[in-house]
């Protein structure tokens, strides 16, 4: 018998869309993924996801998500998704590790990665003081002097967090403006720790074993020069993970699912929530609400089924 629901992806729109077609009692399937709990898991401190006063850890969010699924009836497999059939239903899912699993309806819901800058010395020095999550890695930088290579949200965001540890934080951008809200500019200006290079890029990350500094050009006057650090921390956005469906779904431009202003993607009964298809609000209340879409969705959509 095909799964009713399957939900490929466990960050906050898999776990939610699972703990509402859990409720529905349509016994959901959940794939997943290798970042079990998505990007969430590599966040401290969530403070804007609403009914938390003082502020959640994002790992213990994730653990309440999942358990609120669990308690809802929802089954999980630990493994992540190879390839998948949309050309006919029930569609056809196959994992990894060998398991081929069939759904009348599938809510994809893979998130997105940190993009990279694309620098040999950039991979040669990860998680030797070269990495993508000031949250993670920041505390081994205590005392120490670090940049962050970025102009918008999430780079501002990581300065803030790294002056907690750090003695100094060098913000490089390649604009002479950056693309950041207004409120998280304000607070990074305001931060005596927090020191600017505009109009720059990093051409390569320097160091024996460990970082040591970043060579930097500066774009208007080709000039480069080294700012020594111990840690590069790279800030500059999100890729899709849309790898898998690239020929069997509808993407937009950038590589997101493509939806049709809710959560319903070209293929009847497939649907996409959370990062995957949201490039613009990227939180986790946004990824939950589109998780909820999704699941309503697919509980309409198999009425739809029941009464042919």
């Amino acid at each position: 018998m095909p799964h009713k629901v399957l939900i490929i992806g466990s960050g906050c729109s898999g776990y939610t869309a699972a703990i509402y077609t859990g409720r529905a009692n349509l016994s959901p399937f959940l794939i997943s993924g290798s970042e079990i709990g998505g990007q969430l898991m590599l966040t401290s401190d969530v403070e804007n996801f609403p009914g938390f006063p003082k502020g959640i850890m994002g790992p213990d969010l994730m653990d309440n998500l999942k358990a609120q699924a669990e308690r809802f009836g929802t089954t999980m497999l630990i493994d992540y998704v190879e390839s998948v059939d949309f050309s006919k239903s029930p569609y056809v899912v196959k994992t990894a590790g060998g398991k081929t699993e069939e759904a009348l309806t599938v809510i994809i819901s893979t998130g997105a990665t940190a993009k990279w800058i694309g620098i040999p010395s950039e991979k040669k020095f990860f998680g030797k003081g070269v990495s993508a999550c000031a949250v993670c890695d920041g505390a081994f930088y205590k005392g120490k002097e670090v940049a962050v290579v970025g102009g918008g949200d999430t780079a501002m965001e990581e300065s803030n967090f790294l002056t907690k540890f750090a003695s100094k934080v060098t913000l490089i951008h390649r604009r002479s403006e950056f693309r950041a809200s207004k409120i998280m500019q304000d607070r990074a200006k305001a931060n005596p720790k927090i020191h600017f290079m505009l109009d720059s890029v990093p051409e390569e990350v320097v160091g024996a074993e460990t970082v040591e500094g970043v060579k930097i050009r500066n774009v208007k006057t080709n000039q480069v020069s080294t700012l020594p650090c111990a840690g590069f921390f790279v800030a500059i956005g999100h890729q899709p993970n849309t790898k898998i469906f690239g020929n069997q779904i509808k993407l937009d431009a950038n590589g997101y699912i493509a939806t049709d202003g809710r959560t319903r993607t070209n293929i009847p009964g497939v649907f996409a929530c959370g990062d995957v298809m949201d490039s613009m609000y990227r939180q986790a209340i946004t990824a939950a609400g589109t998780g909820c879409m999704a699941a309503l969705e697919a509980e309409r959509y198999l009425e739809t089924l029941d009464h042919h």
